[in-house]
C-alpha cells in the first residue's frame, strides 16, 4: 500500500512538472527610458543586485534594440508584434484601440487561451489602451512629489499659469511605496499570491528612470554625486541637422534652462538621480522575484526584463530619447526561466541581433500558442543557443513630423539611417557611425570613400526592411487633444 501511495506521488510530482513545462506563466518586468545602464551590462556605476541576479540566471541579450525611442510606440509594437510602421503610429498622443480596433494584442491572446492577464502600472503608454484584453488592470498612477517645498512649488506654478512641471529630481526620506513603482510591486506581489495556482501572463511596468527623477533618498545615499563624470558635449561631426531634438520633455521641468546646456553641477545631479532612480526599481524587482521564489512559481515562470528604449543623460550635450542613435533604440534585455531551456541556472550572453517587437511570437511559441501574423520572430531558438548565428540586421524608425521619416539599421557594429521623405522615400541625408566599441560615436562618415563598401553593405541591409519603392511611411495618428 505504502509503494502504491509513494508510487501515485511520484506520478502526480511528474504530471505537475509535465503541466507546468506545457503551460508556462510569463512574468515581465517593462522598464521606462532605462538604457543599458545596469551591472550585468558593465556599468561602472549603476548598483543593480537584483537584475544581475537576475541576468545570472537566464540570458542576457547585448544586442537588443527598439523600434522607436519613444514610448507608445515603442510599447505597442511589443504588445502587437507589430512595427510602428505597420501600425502607422509614430507619436505618444494616439491610443492603440483609437485606430487599430481588430489587432489581437498580447494580452488579449492570453486571455483567449485562458490566462489570466494582469497589467500593473505604466504598460501601454496610455493608461485605459486595449483595457478589455487584462484580466487585471492598476491604473498607471501619476507623477507625485512628496516633498513639501515641491508641492508648493507646484501649487504656486499652477495659480501663475505657467505649464511647467515640478523639479526634475526629488530625494524624499520615505519607503519604497510612497513613490509609485514601490506601489507597483506591493500590487504584484498581492496578485501573484491571488493567480499562483492560475496561469498568467503579467506584465509589470516600472515608471522610473523615467523623468522625473525622484526615488526614495536611501538609493540616491548609495552614490556620491561627485563620483559621476561629466559626457562630453560633443556632436558627431556632420550629423544631421534633425538627428537631436532640444532634448524632449527634460526643458519642461522648473529649474531647467529654456534654451542653454545645464552646468556640471545639475548635470551631475541630474545623472545621480538617474542611478537612484535604477537602483529603486532594482530594488522593486528583488521583491517580486523574491515573491515568485516564495510561492514555488520561479521554475514555471518565464521572466522578461526589458526597456521601451534607450536614454542620454547628456551624451551629445542632449538629454532623453527621441532620436535613431544607437545609444537611444538600444535596450537591456533579459530572458530566463529554471526549466525548459539549456541555460537554465547559468547565466549566458548573447551578441544576437535582436528586437523588442520579437517578443510577441517568442511568448506565443514558448506557450504553444496559434498567434497572429508578427513582424518579429521567436527567440526560444537563441535563447537555447546565445552563440547561433542569427538575423544580420535590426531597424528601427523615427518621425520628424509628418514629412520627414528616419530609418535606422545596424548590422552590430555599424550604424546607418537614412532620413527620408515620408511619401516618396527620397533620401534627404544620411549618416553612417561607427559602434564596435560602443554606444558613441562622433563622426558621421557617409559618403567617405574610404567606408563606402561598408556604406553599400548597410544600404542593402535597411533596404530589407524600408525598400525605396515602398508604401509612404502613413500616419494614423490623431492630433492632440487640446
Amino acid at each position: 500500500m505504502k509503494k502504491l501511495i509513494l508510487l501515485i506521488y511520484i506520478v502526480c510530482g511528474v504530471l505537475k512538472i509535465y503541466a507546468q513545462n506545457e503551460t508556462p506563466n510569463i512574468l515581465v518586468f517593462y522598464v521606462d527610458d532605462l538604457r543599458a545602464e545596469l551591472g550585468c551590462y558593465g556599468s561602472k556605476t549603476a548598483i543593480t543586485p537584483n537584475i544581475d541576479k537576475l541576468a545570472s540566471n537566464g540570458v542576457m541579450f547585448n544586442k537588443a534594440y527598439t523600434q522607436q525611442a519613444i514610448c507608445a510606440p515603442s510599447r505597442m509594437s511589443t504588445l502587437t508584434g507589430l512595427r510602428p510602421e505597420t501600425l502607422g503610429i509614430y507619436s505618444i498622443f494616439t491610443p492603440l484601440r483609437e485606430v487599430h480596433k481588430d489587432v489581437v494584442t498580447m494580452p488579449q491572446l492570453f486571455k483567449n487561451n485562458g490566462y489570466k492577464t494582469v497589467s500593473i502600472g505604466k504598460v501601454y503608454h496610455h493608461t485605459s489602451d486595449d483595457k478589455a484584453s487584462w484580466t487585471t488592470h492598476f491604473e498607471k498612477e501619476e507623477n507625485s512629489y512628496l516633498k513639501p517645498e515641491n508641492k508648493t512649488l507646484l501649487e504656486r506654478l499652477k495659480a501663475e499659469g505657467k505649464p511647467q512641471k515640478g523639479p526634475a529630481f526629488e530625494d524624499a526620506d520615505v519607503d519604497d511605496e510612497a513613490y509609485k513603482d514601490g506601489r507597483a510591486a506591493k500590487y504584484a506581489i498581492e496578485t501573484l499570491n491571488e493567480l499562483k495556482n492560475d496561469k498568467f501572463l503579467m506584465f509589470v511596468g516600472l515608471s522610473k528612470p523615467h523623468l522625473p527623477f525622484n526615488a526614495p533618498k536611501k538609493y540616491w545615499d548609495l552614490y556620491n554625486k561627485n563620483d559621476f563624470e561629466i559626457p562630453s558635449r560633443e556632436k558627431p561631426k556632420d550629423m544631421y541637422k534633425l538627428a537631436l531634438t532640444n532634448w524632449g520633455e527634460l526643458r519642461g521641468y522648473h529649474g531647467i534652462p529654456e534654451e542653454s546646456d545645464l552646468d556640471d553641477n545639475l548635470t551631475r545631479t541630474l545623472i545621480h538621480g538617474y542611478h537612484a532612480s535604477i537602483s529603486y526599481i532594482d530594488a522593486q524587482v528583488g521583491k517580486v522575484m523574491k515573491t515568485l521564489e516564495d510561492l514555488d512559481l520561479r521554475k514555471n515562470t518565464m521572466v522578461i526584463f526589458m526597456s521601451d528604449h534607450g536614454y542620454k543623460i547628456g551624451e551629445y550635450g542632449a538629454w532623453c530619447k527621441h532620436s535613431n542613435l544607437e545609444i537611444d533604440v538600444r535596450v537591456p534585455l533579459i530572458i530566463s526561466r529554471e526549466t525548459g531551456y539549456k541555460n537554465r541556472g547559468t547565466g549566458a550572453t548573447s551578441d544576437a541581433l535582436v528586437e523588442n517587437v520579437d517578443i510577441f511570437s517568442t511568448l506565443v511559441e514558448l506557450c504553444k500558442l496559434e498567434g497572429p501574423k508578427s513582424d518579429g520572430k521567436s527567440l526560444l531558438a537563441v535563447i537555447d543557443n546565445p552563440n547561433m548565428i542569427w538575423d544580420g540586421v535590426a531597424t528601427s524608425v523615427y518621425a520628424r513630423g509628418k514629412k520627414i521619416m528616419g530609418c535606422t539599421a545596424t548590422d552590430g557594429n555599424w550604424r546607418y539611417t537614412e532620413w527620408r521623405d515620408s511619401k516618396t522615400h527620397e533620401v534627404l541625408a544620411a549618416e553612417l557611425y561607427e559602434h564596435k566599441n560602443g554606444l558613441l560615436a562622433f563622426e558621421n562618415v557617409s559618403g567617405n570613400s574610404k567606408y563606402a563598401s561598408i556604406e553599400l553593405k548597410m544600404k542593402t541591409l535597411l533596404k530589407t526592411q524600408f525598400p525605396r519603392n515602398a508604401v509612404p511611411f502613413l500616419q494614423n495618428d490623431i492630433p492632440k487633444k487640446k
